[in-house]
């Protein structure tokens, strides 16, 4: 019985890392269409910019303890994360798509801006790992034959919370309805008076924002970082969000937890080498079974 909930709680982190991440995918997806396959490297940015700035705060200029910058690095983390997405869509994918390009031309862009992050950082700062300092002390709780990390539970406290806070977002205010708004028809919403790039500029600061925690909270758990770190768990977190249900709050947030129990119930019986094979078949069923998703809808063409 401990082994199983062990192996629960092992899940229930991946799955939040997945969750995170599918969350930005899917917030995009939602509100313009566009799949933004440089969000995987958002995630690995966000990483690096954790570590630069917590290896500013903990320095001798800062010489602020772990605790205070902990606090100071999550929120800093976020905001240049968010930047670095806000740049691209205004660099990147707002031209296109004042030009009216078709779909495909926005895909290929948004897969050349996550290449181009990959290999700027391979160029800038070498092919070598660097190894993240540590914020806040590890704490292990054992509990019968179970063992727990506080690391462990902050990383799936922030996806409940972060999930909680975006369908709220959507749901439940203004900006939210006019995301929803610019989902269902992008022509009309300029019509009522409503701002569309600064609607679609919000997007993308929650969207990178969060991808930066996720980068924040990876770096902690596993402190090796590398320039293609986030190429994998960005594709898992992708298909994550299709499976759930692209353009849903809800399918991302339970599809990147399925992801997570399925690679851990995968490792716990096969061989690790088997992990993503059978993952992705299990997916790739699950969408033969239900194309749109497990929490999508069928898209209606409008005339």
């Amino acid at each position: 019985m401990d082994f199983i909930i062990q192996n629960i709680l092992n899940a229930l982190q991946w799955g939040s890392f997945y969750a995170l991440i599918a969350l930005g995918y899917t917030l995009v997806y939602g509100v313009l269409r566009l799949i933004n396959f440089a969000h995987g490297d958002i995630f690995m940015v966000g990483a690096y910019i954790s570590f630069f700035v917590a290896g500013f705060l903990l320095g001798p200029l800062a010489g602020l303890s772990p605790s205070i910058a902990f606090a100071v690095t999550v929120p800093l983390t976020m905001f240049l994360t968010s930047l670095v997405g806000v740049t691209l869509e205004r660099i990147a994918y707002r031209p296109l798509r004042r030009k009216g390009a078709h779909r495909l031309y926005v895909v290929i862009t948004a897969l050349m801006c996550g290449l181009s992050l990959e290999y700027a950082n391979l160029a800038v700062l070498g092919a070598s790992r660097l190894k993240f300092p540590e914020l806040i002390e590890k704490q292990i709780w054992n509990i019968g034959g179970i063992t727990l990390t506080n690391l462990k539970v902050m990383v799936i406290f922030a996806a409940i919370v972060v999930f909680l806070f975006l369908q709220w977002v959507v749901t439940k205010t203004r900006i939210g309805m006019a995301m929803r708004g610019i989902s269902y028809d992008k022509f009309a919403i300029p019509l009522m008076g409503i701002p569309i790039d600064t609607i679609i500029v919000f997007t993308f600061v929650l969207g990178s924002g969060f991808a930066g925690l996720a980068g924040l909270l990876f770096a902690m758990s596993y402190p090796v970082l590398e320039p293609f770190m986030g190429m994998l768990i960005g594709w898992k977190a992708f298909i994550a969000a299709v499976v759930g249900g692209i353009g849903d709050i809800k399918g991302a947030f339970v599809g990147g937890f399925l992801l997570g129990f399925i690679e851990v119930g995968v490792v716990t019986v096969f061989p690790s080498s088997y992990r993503d094979l059978f993952a992705f078949t299990i997916l790739l069923l699950i969408l033969w079974m239900k194309p749109t998703g497990l929490f999508g809808m069928p898209q209606s063409t409008k005339i």
